[in-house]
């Protein structure tokens, strides 16, 4: 099958002919395996992620890395092999550590796009089948609607006002209306082939369907695909803090080292021991992995995310959960369960709630016609509805009362249909009668109500009451019902041309349905949750604002049944700074548009506020785009608002929403604690190295003790604090500030002053075992600064609460860590192969019983902290 340019030349016949497929039936499942086989994914070629071999190879890629292999393969030439061997061995087992952790967040990441992936409807052996768009081959029949995103370029065979925003490849930001009749010019600009689509633009109105006729790089998108950039490269703002942290800490190191040696070789210490302790120094304290640190914790979490039904889209978002303050929700389906049924129906001034009591007269007939005309959803041979909840719950209960969608629409058939748009908030379809043509139109009632000039009553038509009606609609919206309008218009003939605007006037109005969609039995609990969390919960919905208000007092949202609900019309009327000195009271917002969630979002942004924006149709893409963190939802939303979302709910439950938010808290504080480890521990190797020669002492640990400290207690203990469960009070304190630095509430003071300690007292042991004229002074201090680096991983564990008050247990991996570390410490000075290759000597019970004590300083100093924090006494309150 070669891959033919000239497809807008050719009819859609024609096109079915040469890619061997057919209109009705699509490919079978068969033929689009062996095409599949045959062409290969329909994907564009990326940068090609690392071979594991090469991850593993670049973990020794550090420069000062390569200084210190090099330094000890000279040092085992000169003098002593074995020290060289652990050295090397040492050095190798960080970078297996190193190359595991971030092998994990690759396949992470990889499995986070792998579920990113956008889906499409196809039609495969007569069925309508949903894949993934890389499946996509050749010949496939796709199904276009509003909001899809295109994935491979279309020869369409059908379009029903089909609209497509191709903005990406022409640049011309208007939707361009699509057809189907062939053009007979070959040389035609890309955005005049109006009988194609292409892959990556957007359905923006309509409905249609398309042949795939390229897939991949073969695509229009395809041939451009090196301008296109990846989003998901871009780092978080930890990240560059971090990155800009590092390098100015990685350079004070540096220039100590430097000193370290000079002061060395001046006081007489041999040339080489020299340089491979400052090097090891510095390949032990410049802290260069701090930002993959970060990197790897946001991945690895993020994918656990996945498990809590939060897709997030970009890595960014996992940090900026923790300083979210507004949470603007859709009602429906997200603080709602969208599972509709119709509750309760109005006509001819009759409410009925059952319609095996509806009247047998008219307007009742025709009302639950139009119910089952005016409707997208579809029966199946099994007589299951299928289809959008409120279509289906409309179906239903026109199906209850006697009517069939397949028997009316073969009498009746859909000739023409204006689709449904937030502007006008109505949907009308034309039907073929035995002797006119007869339109339905379904909407927002108010809105309908306007464009009816007369009403059907059980002795004709009469003239329209609107105020009445508007009453009625009031009643229903105050019993939490979404209310929905039906009307009619007959026609001599098939309007061919006029506005929306002229097609749908001088109605003639039937009734009303109104459904009812149950608040979610968690939504009320989360939305409690966000007030204790100091997390506003809006809720933003398309409904009457008393459907609104009576759902936002049922789940809490609003306090009293009688707060405040702004309409869409009332919002269009104030301008930006008038609305900004409402917005941070507003908790409800009704009858609202989806362009005008922007106008929220900016308001509430330029108040300082940090805000999450949920939605699921084209038009609340922008929206999601210009919140802090956008929201699209995994099941109901279009593909448009998922690609400009930052996270998708793949459950679409608002509870989920602030499980996001816990977890993004709890990951940013585990973060903080390992950042808070390891420069403390770092800036404590740091001061015990630098500072014994101003004391008079020799240089107070060996290269090897060095590298093995940096294995053993930056290694595993620290891997392990990432691991720390969330703090109990989590979701009791307000959000933090988006700017404030990640060195905030003492913990840099922390990190200065607990590292001084640290070197004080393992220089303290040396002094005293040194003029004690003890042998093994410099194992002591060995020891009591590996020791205090465990002590103190325990201590840290919450930045206030007593760690006797959590559980000296409830982190296991971290208790196993330290365990685990603590023993191979105490291998390194009672295994007499150990002693040859860390230069040690046992320890008498006493000598390390002094140990023991020194080092348990620092869990006492660290404690004594977090007690004066809690009583307001330091740091903070």
């Amino acid at each position: 099958m070669d891959h033919f340019k000239q497809w807008h030349t050719i009819s859609a016949e024609e096109a079915v002919q040469k890619l061997r497929t057919s209109p009705h039936n699509g490919l079978s499942l068969d033929e689009a395996i062996k095409r599949y086989a045959q062409y290969g994914a329909n994907t564009l070629n990326e940068t090609s992620s690392r071979p594991p071999w090469r991850m593993l190879l670049d973990q020794f890629a550090e420069f000062m890395i390569l200084i210190l292999i090099a330094a000890a393969i000279i040092s085992g030439i000169v003098g002593d092999i074995e020290d060289t061997i652990a050295i090397i061995v040492i050095i190798t087992l960080n970078a297996v550590i190193g190359f595991i952790q971030e092998y994990r967040a690759e396949r992470s990441m990889a499995a986070l796009k792998r579920m990113s992936e956008t889906t499409v409807k196809v039609l495969r052996d007569g069925s309508i089948h949903t894949i993934n768009a890389s499946e996509l081959v050749m010949g496939d029949i796709v199904l276009l609607e509003a909001g899809n995103l295109i994935s491979a370029d279309l020869r369409l065979t059908e379009s029903k006002q089909l609209k497509i925003d191709e903005s990406a490849l022409t640049g011309e930001s208007l939707s361009v209306e699509k057809q189907t009749n062939t053009i007979p010019k070959t040389d035609v600009p890309l955005g005049d082939k109006t009988c194609l689509a292409y892959k990556g633009t957007v359905v923006t109105y309509g409905r249609g369907r398309g042949i795939v006729i390229a897939t991949g790089m073969h695509t229009e998108l395809g041939r451009i695909a090196s301008l296109l950039s990846d989003d998901d490269q871009s780092k978080s703002p930890m990240q560059k803090r971090l990155a800009n942290f590092g390098k100015k800490l990685a350079l004070a190191a540096l220039a100590i080292c430097i000193l370290v040696f000079a002061i060395g070789i001046i006081k007489g210490e041999p040339l080489l021991l020299m340089f491979m302790t400052a090097v090891s120094l510095a390949v032990a304290a410049i802290p260069e992995a701090l930002p993959a640190v970060v990197t790897i914790s946001l991945a690895i979490g993020a994918h656990k995310m996945v498990k809590q039904h939060a897709l997030i889209r970009r890595l960014p978002a996992v940090e900026t959960l923790g300083s979210v303050t507004f949470i603007c929700s859709d009602k429906t389906g997200t603080l709602t369960q969208n599972k509709m049924h119709v509750t309760s129906m109005y006509a001819d001034q009759q409410h009925i709630k059952d319609v095996q009591h509806a009247p047998a007269q008219e307007p009742w007939p025709q009302l639950f016609q139009a119910l089952t005309l005016n409707n997208d959803a579809y029966l199946d041979k099994l007589g299951k509805i299928h289809g959008e909840p409120t279509e289906t719950a409309l179906m239903q209960v026109a199906v209850e009362a006697g009517c069939n969608k397949n028997d009316l629409e073969s009498k009746m058939p859909r000739l023409k249909e204006l689709a449904f748009d937030s502007e006008r908030k109505c949907m009308t379809t034309f039907h073929r009668t035995t002797d006119s043509i007869i339109a339905y139109t379904k909407g927002s009632p108010e809105t309908l109500v306007a464009k009816c000039s007369r009403i059907r009553t059980s002795s004709g038509e009469r003239a329209i009451d609107r105020a009445a009606l508007l009453q009625v609609i009031e009643t229903m919206a105050n019993d939490g019902l979404r209310v929905l309008a039906f009307a009619y218009r007959k026609w001599l003939t098939i309007p061919d041309d006029g506005s929306n605007e002229e097609l749908e006037k001088d109605l003639i109005f039937l009734g009303f349905a109104g459904l009812i969609d149950p608040p979610r039995s968690e939504a009320k609990q989360a939305v409690s949750l966000c007030k204790s969390a100091g997390i506003t919960p809006v809720m933003i919905t398309g409904d009457h604002p008393a459907t609104a208000r009576a759902i936002a007092h049922e789940l809490g949202i609003l306090e009293n049944s009688d707060g405040i609900v702004m309409t869409g019309s009332e919002l269009s009327r104030l301008d930006q700074q008038a609305f900004e000195a409402e917005v941070e009271h507003v908790r409800v917002y009704a009858r609202v548009d989806p362009m005008q969630k922007i106008k929220i979002v900016k308001a509430l942004q330029d108040k300082g506020e940090v805000v999450v924006m949920t939605g699921d149709g084209v038009n609340d893409a922008p929206a999601l785009k210009a919140a802090d963190i956008g929201i699209a939802m995994g099941k109901g939303g279009t593909d448009v608002a998922r690609e400009a979302a930052h996270m998708v709910l793949l459950d679409d439950n608002f509870a989920t929403i602030v499980h996001a938010v816990r977890y993004g808290r709890h990951l940013y504080d585990n973060i903080r604690k390992f950042v808070r480890y390891a420069v403390t521990t770092n800036s404590a190797e740091i001061w015990t190295i630098f500072l014994a020669p101003f004391l008079g002492l020799p240089i107070p640990l060996l290269p090897i003790h060095i590298l093995w400290i940096n294995l053993v207690t930056d290694g595993f203990p620290a891997l392990a604090l990432t691991t720390e469960p969330a703090e109990k009070n989590i979701m009791k304190r307000p959000p933090r500030p988006s700017n404030e630095s990640l060195f905030s509430h003492g913990m840099w003071q922390h990190m200065i002053w607990v590292g001084l300690l640290m070197a004080a007292l393992t220089l303290f042991c040396q002094a005293w075992a040194y003029n004690a004229g003890a042998s093994h002074w410099q194992t002591m201090a060995f020891t009591v600064l590996t020791l205090s680096q465990l002590a103190h991983v325990m201590a840290i564990r919450s930045e206030k609460t007593s760690t006797f008050s959590l559980g000296i247990f409830s982190n296991r991996y971290l208790a196993l860590a330290v365990c685990a570390t603590f023993v191979m410490q105490m291998a390194t000075i009672y295994v007499p192969a150990f002693n040859v290759i860390f230069k040690t000597q046992p320890l008498s019970l006493k000598e390390l019983l002094i140990c023991f004590a020194l080092s348990s300083v620092i869990f006492i100093a660290v404690e004594t902290e977090k007690w004066l924090v809690r009583k307001g006494w330091l740091y903070y309150s």
